[in-house]
């Protein structure tokens, strides 16, 4: 070729690159090109050619963790509303999958729907008489996830994604950010760092907790015990990080280490806790619950003993899995503190059911609920509501890189960097969330009238079953020792989610 087509071709290419790289830059629609110009164009092209690579080389779709390459594509295609449906059936071995969940449906199923209106099954904070109780509009919500942990720009997407799916937005322990006030419900978290509703010294201080619902679209208040991914272990936000807006929305020093520690400062023992839920609905108003892993069950015997004895108690139960989410853990805590979801909460809830507690509480689930066999079960064992987190942030970008806990997130959800972050368009991905959320809740539909029922909190444990490695089978309710009918809303809630499930679409 002669050196001057050579050099043409060569211009071309370069102008075409620089055409590409422009273009990615300005685009709002992908944050990876967006963060990563012309090059990023090498993951799209990889993952279009996936399946056909697979089936020779590197992984099967259900074999990466935390959440599989299955598990991953639903998420994303519901998100940017494409086919989320599979060709061909199952790639799972029935037969040799332990644990695996199997759901009987109903020889005669209810009609087949296409809503996507999932009310909670109970009224939040109704049992106490909390002024401020409300029935959830959305039995799927955002969990907590901190400003901070997470950009400003991914929390704005968040709140605007639950503003129009109609659910709520937990803070996350960090406090309640101006990324919050876009228009969705709030839960304000509450941790052992107080962060938002501290004084100078580090103490809780309730007058600023009072004056923060006030101003804001706050609809209860979450007290973190623990969280599944590092229970029984405080935080560190760097000093380097505490900066910006940081300082401010979390009631810290600038430039210094941001410490959360292990255990609250304002109780020590259950009498404590509950004294303390009881100060802060009654100036609030607010419904007022707890937040916690689960590791040694006396803490909820006792929790339960003293509830039934004094009336006072908790408005809600959030239990955590282990497998649950964070920003950065010791390894150690992640993998081997606290139990998993299905067997913490079956505990959880048995206690409350011993103490004839259940119809007083709103239990919520969260770890890796965010898909709807796995929120199915949760209701199943007792669940009136699941909250989704690391599933929300993959539906919003996150490719699970798992670089949360350096700050290089590729696409800009955990990071505070202005460059990645900038590469996240909130208004293009809070339709995603929206998305996401809507479409879990009517799968969610779609399986309870698949079982006969209208709801999801109508869903029993015997409506499910776990395979073994054997051949063999054992119904949930069999193998967490639930009692018949154990589970079921009260007949009032029953009652009341029949009448809101018959409303015209």
């Amino acid at each position: 070729m002669p050196a001057v087509i050579l050099e043409r071709v060569l211009v071309a290419v370069g102008l075409f690159l620089v055409g590409v790289a422009a273009y990615d830059l300005v685009q709002r629609k992908h944050a990876i090109l967006r963060t990563f110009p012309v090059i990023g164009h090498l993951r799209f092209l990889v993952e279009a050619v996936g399946p056909e690579l697979r089936q020779y080389i590197v992984t099967s779709n259900d074999e990466e963790l935390p959440f599989n390459r299955d598990q991953r594509r639903w998420i994303y295609s519901s998100a940017k509303r494409q086919d989320n449906h599979f060709g061909f059936g199952t790639d799972k071995d029935l037969e040799r999958s332990p644990n695996f969940l199997i759901i009987k449906h109903a020889a005669f199923p209810l009609a087949a729907t296409t809503s996507d209106r999932l009310p909670c099954a109970k009224v939040l904070g109704a049992a106490r008489g909390r002024r401020l109780a409300f029935r959830p509009a959305s039995a799927v919500n955002i969990s907590g996830m901190s400003f901070g942990a997470l950009s400003g720009r991914a929390v704005e997407a968040l709140n605007r994604g639950a503003a129009l799916a109609g659910c709520w937005h937990n803070t996350g322990e960090g406090g309640l950010a101006p990324h919050h006030a876009h228009g969705a419900d709030v839960i304000f978290q509450i941790g052992t760092g107080y962060f938002g509703c501290r004084d100078a010294a580090g103490n809780f201080e309730l007058s600023r907790l009072v004056d923060l619902a006030a101003a804001h679209p706050v609809r209860a208040v979450e007290i973190k015990l623990s969280q599944g991914a590092k229970p029984g272990l405080g935080g560190v936000l760097l000093a380097a990080k505490v900066r910006g807006e940081i300082p401010a929305i979390r009631g810290v020093p600038a430039g210094k280490d941001c410490i959360s520690p292990p255990g609250h400062r304002e109780f020590s023992d259950v009498d404590g806790l509950l004294e303390f839920v009881e100060r802060i609905a009654e100036a609030t108003g607010l419904p007022v619950g707890i937040k916690s892993a689960v590791g040694e069950p006396a803490f909820w015997h006792d929790l339960t003993a003293r509830m039934a004895a004094t009336g006072t108690g908790v408005d809600f139960v959030t239990v955590d899995g282990g497998e649950g989410g964070t920003g950065a853990a010791p390894l150690v805590f992640a993998d081997h503190v606290s139990l998993p979801f299905k067997v913490g909460f079956a505990r959880v809830w048995r206690s409350f059911a011993e103490a004839g507690l259940t119809d007083r509480v709103v239990f919520i689930g969260s770890g890796k609920l965010g898909f709807p066999e796995n929120a199915l079960l949760a209701f199943a064992l007792g669940a009136d509501a699941v909250s989704v987190g690391r599933e929300a942030m993959l539906a919003v970008g996150c490719i699970q890189a798992q670089r949360c806990h350096t700050g290089r997130c590729p696409t800009g959800v955990a990071t505070q960097s202005a460059w990645r972050s900038r590469a996240l368009v909130p208004e293009v991905k809070a339709l995603r969330l929206t998305n996401y959320v809507s479409e879990l809740r009517r799968e969610l539909l779609q399986l309870s009238h698949a079982c006969g029922v209208a709801h999801p909190a109508l869903v029993t444990a015997e409506h499910l079953e776990v395979l073994d490695s054997r051949f063999g089978a054992t119904s949930v309710g069999q193998l967490f020792a639930y009692e018949p009918g154990w589970a079921m809303p009260s007949d009032a809630d029953q009652a009341a989610i029949a009448g809101l499930m018959a409303l015209p679409v």
